[in-house]
């Protein structure tokens, strides 16, 4: 099973100290961040994309590249591509570039998004988010898949003879989860192409995560992929930690109470009550994650939002050294011993699909990669 972090990039005023950093800290904070993950043994790293304030990411695929030249095995992802507001032909082209980088070490998330003004910034309707996310990614599929490409759509000119460049690294594309908060249509869509599908999980309460899990199961059983317990699932999650509970209820309290996201609303006991949300000890947060398969099914991969609202770098690192020493090591070892006979472990992987590739007498298929079992390492 997978472990990791996500940020959003929130460039956010720290309560304690009344400071806001720059862009540029945060930024370069950032970069120090996903080369700490690699350090304590998590396996992925990921980042969204905003385009507004207080937000940084605005280029991932910038930031991915850098941070893959100063790392040698953890996963570089994103946590929202922008599939609706992105033209996909920038999509396959941004993101094989990173993929070749990186050394096959490259997936990514689709999503829409959650800032309504972007859709005009670029030129599109936010009426038309749906329409416009099946639309783009049934045309990325096909430009990382098909050497040449006829294509005419609703949402963008059309394409005549057209090559995506460069390919994708040894054929392969990179590897899709679609994410959502409350989309259905979202988990039909990964479920069609046999894609992952990553329930944002961290403002929700579990019976939500649950329906939206448990139809994207169904669907993908539905459309032939395997069975509905071997679709791919990813889970996000919020955590705090210190050595012990109290500590962390109140060291955390002030970031929680004012944060842009969830502050000023429900209390911060309330919220970890009903959402996944975990502050407390290392021991408070393996038991609540382990919780999340009892409505989730077995899943493959798990990433942990730790740098969010104004928590300083220093504060952030400590909790990537609880992750990897204290925290994933027992998950790991108990996600394990749970896991149905059958059940993929991972998502389908660069490196795995190409092994299973290799030792194949079957011919290459450009799809592999987007179906259960593909390439698991």
């Amino acid at each position: 099973m997978q472990f990791g972090i996500f940020t959003v990039g929130d460039v956010t005023l720290d309560p304690t100290t009344g400071r806001t950093p720059t862009e540029h800290e945060r930024l370069m904070a950032t970069i120090t961040i996903a080369r700490k993950a690699e350090e304590v043994g998590l396996d992925v790293f990921a980042t969204g994309e905003h385009h507004n304030p207080p937000f940084m990411s605005s280029a991932p695929t910038t930031t991915l590249a850098h941070i893959a030249a100063l790392t040698e095995r953890i996963i570089l992802s994103t946590s929202t591509t922008l599939v609706t507001t992105t033209d996909p032909v920038r999509i396959a082209e941004d993101y094989a570039t990173l993929q070749h980088l990186s050394g096959g070490r490259t997936d990514l998330m689709m999503g829409r998004g959650n800032t309504g003004p972007v859709y005009p910034w670029f030129g599109k309707d936010i009426r038309d988010g749906i329409p416009l996310a099946v639309e783009n990614y049934a045309l990325l599929h096909r430009l990382w898949r098909e050497e040449v490409v006829d294509w005419q759509g609703k949402h963008r000119t059309p394409l005549q003879g057209f090559t995506s460049t460069p390919r994708p690294l040894d054929g392969i594309p990179p590897f899709v989860w679609h994410g959502s908060i409350r989309s259905p249509e979202i988990a039909e869509q990964a479920a069609y192409y046999g894609d992952g599908f990553f329930a944002n999980h961290i403002f929700w309460p579990a019976s939500h995560t649950a329906q939206m899990v448990g139809l994207y199961r169904r669907r993908f059983e539905h459309y032939g992929h395997g069975r509905a317990d071997q679709a791919i699932v990813g889970l996000g999650g919020q955590v705090f930690m210190r050595k012990s509970s109290q500590d962390a209820v109140r060291d955390f309290r002030p970031y929680f109470d004012n944060a842009p996201v969830y502050g000023h609303g429900p209390s911060m006991e309330d919220f970890t009550s009903q959402t996944p949300l975990t502050v407390g000890s290392p021991q408070e947060v393996i038991e609540k994650t382990l919780g999340f398969r009892e409505y989730a099914g077995d899943y493959q991969r798990q990433l942990f939002l730790v740098d969010h609202a104004g928590l300083p770098l220093k504060t952030v690192l400590e909790q990537l050294d609880l992750l990897g020493e204290e925290v994933v090591p027992v998950l790991r070892k108990e996600f394990a011993a749970l896991r149905a006979d059958g059940v993929p472990d991972n998502p389908p992987t660069h490196a795995g699909v190409k092994a299973a590739r290799a030792t194949s007498t079957a011919p290459a298929d450009p799809s592999v990669g987007a179906t259960v079992g593909a390439g698991r390492s």
